[in-house]
């Protein structure tokens, strides 16, 4: 197991109290203390461990959108 940082656990809350998916400069203004090289890291890092879920809307540097691993699942599936 392995221990998350303060970072991390910022964003599992951020993402997680959303009630909406979020833009990366969303949370980049929630988090102005750390680069947006490092939030996107590990946004990245947290939807490759299945934590949360990403997707790159924009062309370019792009622009991503955020949310909860589960937030569109229903009671049925």
């Amino acid at each position: 197991m392995t221990t998350k940082d303060k970072l991390t656990e910022n964003l599992i809350k951020l993402i997680d109290s959303a009630s909406e998916p979020l833009e990366t400069k969303e949370i980049e203004e929630k988090e102005p203390d750390e680069t947006r090289t490092k939030i996107i890291y590990r946004l990245r890092e947290l939807a490759v461990k299945g934590e949360i879920k990403g997707k790159s809307v924009g062309a370019g540097k792009g622009t991503w959108i955020w949310w909860r691993k589960n937030a569109f699942q229903t009671e049925d599936t």
